[in-house]
């Protein structure tokens, strides 16, 4: 196992006045035996960033150290990484045995080594009675543990995962998410895993790195992240439903936005132009229509134990989540919200960077 290092790390595809710059000086030290989980929408530049560990990108700047070894330009044979990828990228013509044998053949790894490594991955992975069928023979989440099984059955310093899970229905992503994090708690590999999808990067993730436009916005636990975001962007990216966010100007216990002044449980961090947030699970509605922050519903959805609903606060948009124990407003009806000051979230209107209080 091996510890992972971003030392200003940057990408640029073509030169001069063609350059295109899709990786900004990502720096980031990843622990011996962490799962990370890179996350941020498409085209952010988070394969791209996995890419480079694996050495099937260039580095144009920076550094990427494996252990204690930059690997910059070290061929990714030589780099004792193993990946798996969205499309499985398994030989339809060969057992499922052979798929995960292969790699080690060709290292000219002993017969019986082979076989102790692929039965003991396939039993980890539940896979032992279909090594003898072939890949046409599988569903696709079963592909998708052979092509686990052939990354387990290398033992690499560090295992990389490109967003293995997209191509599975939502109950085999779910199902298969618990595999990876008993797999890892099993073997304890430094692993760096790939995704869009914020679901799988909380559950997932020991700490994650949240991307935008090949900046990382953010590095941290999932809960440091969601508790406290150091951007707008991550404030409205991760969480489902996500942050609401109201730009207008602060003087004290007073907050102007577009046709509204909203009265605040506590003073703002400063004066002048910021933007608050808040999630949807943190505020109340109560009773008394004579305080508080007003909201005109416009849609309530029904999402089992929970409620959304959708309303209109300083002309935006404005979502609430409630129990489902709770008798709902109405569609029209204008509700009162009691707003708590520990759960007000406040950024700079400029910068979109978080302002500590």
């Amino acid at each position: 196992m091996a510890s992972i290092s971003f030392r200003d790390v940057t990408k640029t595809y073509g030169r001069g006045a063609h350059a295109n710059k899709v990786i900004h000086g990502v720096s980031a030290e990843i622990a011996d035996g962490e799962f990370v989980v890179i996350v941020g929408p498409s085209g952010c530049g988070k394969s791209t960033l996995l890419r480079m560990v694996a050495g099937l990108e260039e580095i144009t700047g920076g550094e990427i150290s494996i252990g204690e070894r930059v690997v910059n330009d070290i061929e990714p044979a030589q780099r004792d990484i193993a990946m798996v990828f969205q499309n499985y990228a398994l030989y339809p013509h060969m057992s499922v045995y052979d798929n995960m044998a292969y790699g080690l053949k060709i290292a000219k790894v002993p017969k019986e080594e082979i076989e102790q490594r692929v039965r003991k991955a396939a039993k980890i992975l539940e896979i032992e009675d279909y090594l003898k069928r072939t890949p046409r023979q599988l569903s696709g989440g079963q592909r998708q543990r052979v092509a686990m099984g052939r990354a387990i059955v290398r033992m690499p310093k560090v295992y990389l995962f490109d967003e293995p899970l997209s191509n599975l229905d939502a109950k085999l992503r779910a199902q298969t998410r618990i595999e990876i994090q008993n797999l890892h708690a099993e073997l304890g590999t430094t692993s760096l895993f790939v995704t869009h999808d914020q679901v799988e990067a909380m559950t997932l993730a020991q700490r994650m790195i949240v991307m935008n436009a090949g900046v990382m916005e953010q590095i941290g636990t999932p809960e440091e992240v969601y508790r406290k975001p150091a951007t707008t962007f991550v404030a409205s990216f991760i969480g489902s439903p996500p942050m609401n966010l109201i730009e207008g100007e602060a003087s004290g216990t007073k907050f102007s936005a577009p046709g509204t002044v909203l009265d605040l449980p506590a003073p703002a961090p400063r004066d002048g132009r910021l933007i608050l947030g808040m999630r949807p699970e943190h505020a109340d509605i109560v009773a008394d229509a004579r305080g508080g922050w007003r909201v005109k519903v416009e849609v309530v959805e029904m999402l089992g134990a929970e409620r959304l609903i959708y309303g209109r606060l300083c002309g935006q948009q404005f979502i609430l989540r409630i129990d489902e124990t709770l008798t709902p407003p109405r569609v029209g009806d204008t509700v009162t919200l009691a707003e708590a000051p520990d759960h007000l979230h406040w950024f700079d209107a400029a910068s979109g960077r978080r302002i500590a209080r």
